[in-house]
């Protein structure tokens, strides 16, 4: 993810000149002997160059990234008792047997096995209503955290889970949200802590205005 050159062949020019058989080979081991001697600029008859240099480094080997273990996030989250109720209930197909869920693979709780972040949306308006962290254990996995105050929707960010939550005033539509909170969360001591807390509020002018929270030990 994240090729070697090698000197083409050097084919020889020959000038046809009319002389006699004894001049011609003459002149032919008088430009023989010049092309070995010029460091390789001279003419050669003989077809292409041999290199007789040790061949330059080879391109260092990649290793392929392993493919994370694919879970089946319906199953997941419809078998979890610490999904609510109505987030399950929620939870059906838009189209055919298409679920409204986002699924994430990463390293968060420092595990061998990726992690697995899960949100569960609506299937009309993509609003999330549950966002959820499963962590291996064995051959199965354990939810490690959960979010269910909609709108909100978790994603992995260098190895920190960072929870997106939609703020809305009285009368503001789905697509325009008067603001957001966005958590940033780390694993520590076997639970996930709350390191950053940023408030972020749309203004019609003046934009978004970050309003950091200060870190927590």
């Amino acid at each position: 993810m994240r090729g070697l050159t090698g000197a083409g062949p050097v084919r020889a020019r020959s000038t046809a000149r009319t002389a006699s058989t004894a001049t011609a080979v003459l002149a032919a081991a008088v430009l023989f002997g010049t092309g070995c001697g010029a460091s390789g600029t001279g003419a050669r008859d003989e077809g292409p160059a041999r290199v007789d240099g040790g061949a330059g480094p080879a391109a260092p080997a990649t290793a392929p990234s392993p493919t994370p273990d694919r879970v089946d996030a319906v199953r997941l989250i419809m078998g979890d008792p610490a999904v609510s109720a109505e987030v399950k209930r929620e939870l059906k197909p838009c189209v055919a047997d298409e679920y409204p869920v986002d699924v994430s693979y990463g390293n968060l709780t420092g595990k061998a096995r990726d992690d697995v972040v899960v949100n569960v949306l609506t299937c009309g308006d993509a609003v999330g209503i549950g966002a959820y962290v499963y962590r291996s254990q064995g051959d199965a996995y354990v939810n490690v955290f959960g979010a269910e105050e909609p709108p909100v929707y978790a994603e992995i960010d260098r190895g920190d889970l960072v929870v997106t939550k939609q703020v809305y005033d009285r009368g503001d539509p789905v697509s325009s949200p008067s603001g957001e909170i966005v958590i940033t969360y780390r694993w520590i001591s076997d639970r996930f802590a709350e390191k950053y807390r940023t408030h972020n509020e749309y203004g019609p002018v003046a934009g978004a205005v970050a309003t950091p929270a200060p870190e927590e030990g």
